[in-house]
């Protein structure tokens, strides 16, 4: 089966070397991005693929266009569990799923969470509608499950991007061991779950939910 890379060198009718050429600059920049963050050097990527940086412009004019391309599978993925988690009709089973489906891309592709706001439009209106869109998405979520009493009443959009903080933290340190960061969702879950055991929680965090809110399908 073919991947997402080479499934878009197809379309667009590369040659085998330039797609070759394409399928090694997206895994380079993979690995790049992960190790340094996604506003690591063109020229870095370029050298961790062994192509010129002339054919890394070629194939990518800008570093949007990279960072779109090297996650478009995430990104699908990413907006693919947000479509069907607003339309499960159990609230909470598409919660679930979406919080363990970004939590299982962040463990596969470290350099993911960050690339969120890059997979956004250029055009400032298109973006600020994405987002909008995104937030007002995942703020129907959480309503429809606290409304079935089963995410806690005082679950706040804000504790979504804390969360996916302290889980990208854990797959930083951490990145090969997957039954930490299986253990740590679970946790997370179990703690977002309304039930007598749960006790009140500080007020919510002020951080913004934009860097991490899944990107609207």
């Amino acid at each position: 089966m073919l991947g997402a890379s080479s499934r878009i060198a197809a379309r667009t009718g590369l040659r085998a070397d330039a797609r070759r050429n394409q399928e090694r600059i997206l895994a380079a920049a993979r690995a790049v991005f992960a190790e340094r963050g996604i506003d690591a050097p063109m020229a870095t990527v370029a050298r961790r693929a062994g192509v010129g940086v002339a054919t890394l412009y070629r194939r990518f004019p800008t570093r949007d266009a990279l960072v779109r391309a090297a996650f478009t599978q995430q990104m699908d993925t990413c907006a693919r569990a947000f479509t069907e988690a607003i339309a499960d009709p159990d609230p909470w089973r598409g919660f679930r799923r979406l919080f363990e489906t970004v939590c299982a891309l962040q463990r596969e592709e470290r350099g993911f969470p960050a690339a969120f706001m890059a997979a956004f439009p250029d055009d400032a209106a298109a973006h600020a509608r994405a987002r909008s869109q995104a937030e007002q998405g995942l703020l129907t979520l959480i309503g429809r499950a606290q409304a079935a009493s089963a995410l806690r009443g005082d679950f706040r959009l804000s504790d979504l991007a804390v969360a996916f903080l302290a889980h990208g933290g854990l797959v930083t340190a951490l990145p090969d061991d997957d039954a930490a960061s299986r253990r740590l969702v679970a946790y997370l879950l179990e703690a977002f779950r309304a039930g007598p055991a749960n006790g009140t929680l500080p007020a919510p965090s002020a951080l913004s939910v934009h860097g991490f809110a899944v990107p609207a399908g």
